[in-house]
């Protein structure tokens, strides 16, 4: 159940079947059309069975509160209305007359499986997933859910990790990306991390300078800086290497080479030693 309770109006109440993402985007498309009211929404996900009915329709009674559902089985969507017909709860069927229109027009029984277009889409909603993780774990954020990721990327400034990381998540992947500081110790959340699904990007020193040259002239940065310093960018990078060592992880230089390319050979050593791993068990 996820619950937004932020001023004394009455609440509405999405119940669902399934996980209730179609419902809850729907509520909160009109309500944004009372942009100074504050309306709690209470999702109710996965609604399969009689009790959970039942205890939807006591909460909105007690609290004054509106139910919207998207139920697709109809014995629960019926009990759902009746309940709260009796208790004088206001219900909206939101599935209903779209359900009994088709009905009517094609000559069959919905077959009433909760869930079933994000079973039947599960690819689209896996890249979805993967896609938000990788905005939310960018440039070293959230470093507790760096375990849920299935490739981390550590490596300096402008050597390319958010690029690679939206590429790879488009692809599916769950992606965090680490940047390695001058002069800050990395984070000791790294060292606790499944080695193999960790990549240490590493690059050419001239191509460093360069693509951060081109950073500093976008950001009309005053001239030369220990960040783009050549002789600092070779210890940078040397330090870099050191802590890839230290974690055992694996090296990927990307001089010269397109998203593409590295993105191919990152999957490849990945799925690679997770399978000789799984070999040896």
């Amino acid at each position: 159940m996820n619950t937004r309770e932020e001023s004394d109006l009455p609440p509405v109440y999405l119940v669902s079947g399934g996980t209730g993402a179609s419902g809850e985007q729907l509520v909160h498309t009109v309500l944004a059309q009372f942009p100074d009211r504050e309306v709690p929404v209470v999702t109710i996900s996965r609604v399969r069975h009689m009790d959970q009915v039942e205890n939807v329709v006591t909460q909105a009674g007690a609290r004054g509160g509106i139910i919207v559902h998207t139920m697709v089985d109809s014995r629960l969507g019926h009990a759902l209305g009746q309940l709260a017909r009796a208790q004088g709860v206001p219900c909206i069927d939101l599935m209903g007359d779209l359900l009994s229109q088709l009905t009517e027009a094609l000559g069959q029984e919905p077959i009433g499986r909760p869930g079933l277009y994000r079973q039947l889409h599960h690819a689209y909603f896996e890249r979805v997933g993967a896609i938000e993780f990788t905005m939310a774990h960018d440039d070293g954020k959230n470093p507790d859910d760096w375990p849920l990721a299935e490739i981390v990327i550590v490596g300096v400034s402008r050597v390319g990790k958010t690029p690679l990381s939206m590429y790879l998540s488009v692809l599916g992947w769950k992606v965090a990306n680490v940047p390695l500081v001058m002069g800050v110790p990395p984070p000791s959340a790294l060292s606790q991390l499944d080695r193999r699904r960790v990549i240490g990007l590493s690059i050419e020193p001239g191509q460093l300078v360069m693509h951060r040259q081109q950073r500093q002239r976008r950001l009309g940065a005053p001239g030369p800086s220990a960040y783009t310093d050549p002789a600092a960018i070779y210890e940078e990078l040397e330090i870099a290497r050191r802590v890839f060592q230290q974690g055992r992880f694996t090296i990927v230089d990307v001089t010269d080479k397109p998203i593409e390319t590295t993105a191919d050979e990152i999957v490849e050593r990945v799925t690679r030693q997770l399978r000789r791993e799984a070999r040896k068990r």
